[in-house]
């Protein structure tokens, strides 16, 4: 097959400090700052090395109004074949967004060179490519425009678009009007019905909801299997592992393995499992996440766990500033996805305020789960629900280890087990024979 995508050792570099404000007024007041000799008024985290400050950022502090170059990709080269499904993963920071954006033509590398053959679809953040005064109807005709098409091409999958959206009732209110989820919605079914060569996705599918993101995927395969080429950005292991033949794993901007998707999700776990607890900011809340700890039922730190075992989460956290009534979710999530989460959302235990240096715990009891590794992954939303001030990502990996025979496991393949689904709830087979065949991860068999 030939090659569509080529990026040859490119890098990308930011200047932070002066500019890029949210607001001109901000950008005025760094200015004014700088001519007078004074501190930058809206540093709030920042450090002397070149470090992307983003939610993956470690400490809090001042960098006294100085520009920092920070380094987003450093000699990244890979290449993509046509049909092929390529899926990027690392943490927050790691430089995936910012390979697509390059790839999308929403900036332009600082070194290196990428050549792409074929029409490109992104769909980067909620909302890529909309007019907010036009209606959904319009902008599906606007995005057809940009990626070449003819009226009488987008008109002919008009139908199918809004079908797939479920905003048919919605097509001709302005999209500034749309919820995220609405957004998305009809951001992805504009991508992938106006036949791009190229599919590009972001985590923004994480906005919809659980169908919406399996209606996603299966479109996807769809798209794949036409002979179209798709990469496709996510902290979803599993959606990878099913979407994808072939990951890269990219980390601090660097690349550090590229490969069958299979075994670079188990590279990616494995060097979650070597690494301490990874730590989490957000400068605009003043809040960060300073470490996790994971302790058994005995309060004891540890990173190796038996089924029905308690398993405690410690949060470690400083607010700089007080942060009332967020809401938080702590999840274990296995190699094959999700597996459990506690989550205030749901459940309404939220704190009143956060503020200074503290911690709070999730003590998950009697984990039902098959030797296997995990993540813990950490989200905090804000309290209105609608931003989340630390993105819901990996935290610290644990690994449960046992011999299921002394678990009542008499089953000849029990050496699988770590290719099984991760949870087993109690339950009995009962026989023709009227034998009863009870199975419990916290009964242990004598």
């Amino acid at each position: 097959m030939s090659i569509v995508v080529q990026v040859d050792r490119v890098s990308k570099q930011y200047q932070l400090g002066q500019i890029g404000g949210r607001r001109l007024a901000d950008d005025l007041n760094r200015w004014l700052a700088k001519v007078r000799g004074k501190e930058d008024p809206l540093s709030q985290i920042g450090s002397t090395s070149a470090s992307r400050p983003s939610s993956g950022s470690n400490s809090f502090g001042r960098n006294g109004g100085q520009a920092e170059a920070i380094w987003a990709l450093n000699d990244v080269s890979f290449e993509v074949k046509q049909g092929e499904v390529l899926g990027l993963i690392g943490r927050n920071g790691a430089g995936k967004s910012t390979v697509l954006k390059i790839l999308s033509r929403v900036t332009a590398p600082t070194q290196g060179e990428v050549r792409v053959k074929g029409r490109i679809a992104s769909l980067l953040e909620v909302g890529t490519g909309f007019h907010p005064e036009l209606t959904g109807r319009e902008n599906i005709y606007l995005n057809g425009a940009i990626l070449g098409m003819t009226k009488s091409e987008i008109r002919g999958k008009f139908d199918e678009i809004v079908a797939f959206s479920d905003v048919e009732q919605f097509i001709d209110t302005p999209v500034k009007r749309y919820s995220s989820g609405m957004h998305v919605r009809l951001a992805f079914a504009v991508a992938a019905h106006l036949e791009p060569e190229i599919l590009i996705v972001d985590e923004v599918l994480a906005v919809g909801d659980a169908a919406f993101q399996q209606k996603c995927l299966g479109k996807m395969k769809d798209v794949a299997s036409q002979g179209r080429t798709i990469l496709f950005v996510s902290h979803n292991m599993e959606a990878v592992r099913k979407l994808c033949q072939r990951g890269i794993w990219l980390k601090d901007g660097h690349l550090r393995l590229d490969g069958p998707a299979d075994d670079v999700i188990e590279a990616y776990f494995q060097s979650l499992s070597n690494e301490q607890s990874h730590a989490s900011s957000n400068r605009t809340f003043g809040f960060a996440i300073k470490k996790v700890v994971l302790k058994n039922g005995d309060n004891v730190e540890c990173s190796e766990f038996q089924p029905g075992d308690d398993l405690i989460v410690e949060v470690h956290y400083e607010a700089q500033m007080p942060l009332e009534k967020p809401y938080l979710t702590v999840g274990v999530t296995g190699v094959n996805g999700p597996c459990f989460t506690a989550n205030m959302m749901l459940d309404g235990a939220r704190p009143e305020v956060l503020t200074g240096a503290g911690s709070f715990s999730c003590r998950f009891k009697s984990i039902p789960l098959l030797p296997q590794r995990f993540c813990v992954k950490l989200g905090v939303r804000s309290n209105h629900s609608a931003e989340f001030i630390i993105d819901y990502q990996e935290f610290a990996v644990f690994r449960v280890v046992a011999d299921l025979a002394e678990f009542g496991y008499q089953g000849e393949y029990r050496d699988r087990a770590s290719q099984n689904v991760p949870v087993v709830v109690p339950y009995e087979w009962h026989l023709p024979d009227g034998t009863i065949a009870p199975i419990s991860l916290n009964h242990r068999s004598m």
